[in-house]
């Protein structure tokens, strides 16, 4: 009775798909976390709208921070003060919905880390292959969804910050400028859209893994039986 260590070229392949399927599955799933902790932050920081002016005396020059939560004064000296916001109805219309919708991408965005590291090829949450691969994919569309829903509150923001400046018949003491908390949204909405498109093509479609698998065995079942 004959045995053969010798690995056949479809065997070689598979594996090679799989190790570049894990490798995206980390990287995809990497990307997202930090994508949503960057929701997370441009959410709970007062920096979306940021002015600054002069008065008539140079001590009296301060910095305005507003954010979705709370606004926040800096004096020339270094003190700054904070305030929550009295009424949620007294805000703008874009940081009221940008609340509702950062807080909407927020919780997408949990789901789609559970969902990513329950498919996980490295984790044992799901016995098998092909569910594993179906909750993956599921994990990256809400990771997209999450992208999605950080780019829009972000964005409109940011247009009517631009608009507001350019517009001649807003005074300058409330003219704004663009916050830190607007670009680090927008980067971690590309990094949950990069992250999650590459959670959706780390996986092959069901029907052609099942039916790798289903080859390979045969395969495998086939050389057995000629070396015996």
């Amino acid at each position: 009775m004959k045995f053969s260590s010798h690995r056949s070229p479809f065997q070689t392949n598979q594996l090679s798909v799989e190790y570049m399927s894990t490798s995206l599955q980390l990287l995809g799933t990497t990307l997202g976390v930090l994508g949503w902790l960057g929701i997370l932050i441009s959410c709970a920081l007062p920096l979306w709208r940021v002015t600054a002016f002069i008065g008539t005396n140079i001590v009296t020059a301060q910095i305005m921070w507003e954010g979705l939560w709370m606004s926040c004064v800096v004096q020339s000296t270094g003190q700054m003060q904070c305030k929550v916001y009295d009424s949620m109805l007294a805000l703008p219309q874009d940081l009221q919905a940008s609340r509702a919708i950062l807080i909407i991408a927020s919780l997408v965005g949990l789901i789609a880390i559970l969902a990513s590291f329950a498919g996980g090829k490295c984790t044992n949450c799901l016995p098998d292959d092909f569910a594993k691969a179906r909750v993956a994919v599921a994990g990256g569309a809400f990771f997209v969804t999450a992208g999605v829903l950080g780019l829009v509150p972000s964005s409109w923001t940011a247009h009517r910050v631009i608009g507001d400046f350019y517009n001649p018949l807003v005074a300058h003491a409330q003219k704004r400028e663009l916050g830190a908390a607007i670009f680090i949204c927008w980067g971690a909405a590309v990094l949950m859209l990069v992250g999650g498109g590459l959670l959706c093509s780390s996986c092959p479609k069901g029907r052609a893994s099942r039916g790798g698998r289903y080859m390979a065995a045969s395969r495998n079942r086939r050389e057995h039986l000629d070396y015996v």
